[in-house]
């Protein structure tokens, strides 16, 4: 209930709306710790309504004491039970965080005037920004997880083995030391795919001299992490160590400058800046990092266009990388938690091409 009324005093407050209706689950997760349900209806004045279809209905009913909990029954029509509850609450302007188009017509032609729905979901989305000591320690216990997996990732990764056995080694032992899942599909790219930062997992065999890129995340209660590191199944080569060393250089001078009042830009450029003097910036091909926690992509952005500013609170990855198409790729990743002197690395484990 303490975030729905942050989000209240919020959003009523500022503007002339006076119906919130929340319709992404994992705002509604957010709000009010419970994954299972369909609609979230936050009125001005009253109680708000979680509405839930009746697979989930009675654990909704005991993990949701303090709010009222509504039964979507076989053949009802959930938008028209929010219509007839928005009316019941005299709502004059209705704002919904997202929402498909055929919702959003019926939405509107039911309220009677499609001026009376807007979309707005700057207000979950900046107080989700701002992780509260609760989440931290969620994220810290997702981030312990996936150190966990990466570690077994290094005992793994040898010529011979295929990728898909290297992820199904790194998620069990993610999910044998309390993992609730993965926080996204885990890439295992050896070879020539690891120049394609996405470039996932498949049954290819690692062989001696490949670079291979592990990116993985352990899900824990709701909140993720993500992590990644770059090992040599061998002998790394000369260029090999340059280019990691580049990007190891790159990473630790921007987890340097994350701090709060940051500009999240500025800490890209940072990275940016060492990656191109090495005469590799036309082969660091993404934004330095990303928000992460209930979602593995989330704000705020550290990207050359950036708008964000830092705070105490964030949770972003920093991973800049290097893509050479041909030859091979380079990526170090860690999440990071910015508090009030600096940040901390939530992910832990450093070494990468042989190093401890």
């Amino acid at each position: 209930m303490k975030r729905i009324n942050t989000l209240k005093q919020k959003a009523f407050k500022e503007n002339k709306f006076d119906g919130y209706l929340v319709l992404s689950n994992t705002n509604i997760t957010y709000l009010t710790g419970f994954s299972g349900a369909n609609a979230l209806l936050i009125p001005k004045n009253g109680e708000s309504v979680v509405y839930v279809y009746g697979v989930n209905y009675e654990q909704a009913k005991a993990e949701l004491d303090e709010l009222t909990v509504e039964l979507v029954e076989r053949g009802e029509q959930l938008m028209d039970k929010i219509v007839k509850q928005a009316k019941a609450f005299k709502t004059e302007k209705l704002a919904v965080d997202a929402v498909n188009i055929e919702n959003w017509r019926f939405l509107s032609k039911r309220l009677g005037d499609e001026k009376m729905l807007m979309t707005d979901h700057s207000y979950i989305r900046e107080l989700r920004k701002v992780k509260d000591a609760r989440e931290i320690e969620l994220m810290r216990k997702a981030a312990d997880l996936t150190s966990e997996g990466m570690r077994v990732a290094y005992e793994t990764v040898a010529p011979g083995i295929r990728e898909y056995e290297v992820a199904a080694e790194i998620e069990y032992a993610m999910r044998k030391h309390g993992s609730y899942g993965t926080a996204f599909e885990t890439i295992v790219a050896s070879g020539l795919c690891s120049a394609f930062p996405h470039g996932g997992c498949s049954d290819r065999k690692i062989r001696e001299g490949d670079l291979v890129i592990v990116d993985v995340g352990a899900t824990y209660k709701s909140y993720r992490s993500d992590m990644t590191r770059t090992l040599v199944a061998g002998e790394p080569s000369e260029k090999h160590k340059k280019i990691y060393q580049t990007v190891k250089t790159a990473q630790d001078k921007a987890f340097e400058a994350v701090k709060p009042n940051a500009k999240a830009k500025d800490v890209d450029c940072i990275a940016r800046k060492i990656i191109g003097d090495a005469g590799y910036g036309e082969n660091f091909v993404h934004g330095l990092g990303h928000g992460v926690g209930l979602e593995v992509h989330e704000p705020p952005i550290l990207s050359p266009d950036s708008k964000d500013t830092l705070e105490v609170g964030n949770v972003v990855t920093v991973e800049p990388g290097i893509y050479l198409v041909g030859y091979g790729g380079v990526r170090i990743e860690d999440t990071v938690s910015v508090q009030r002197n600096g940040a901390e690395k939530l992910t832990i484990g450093s070494y990468a091409l042989g190093e401890e």
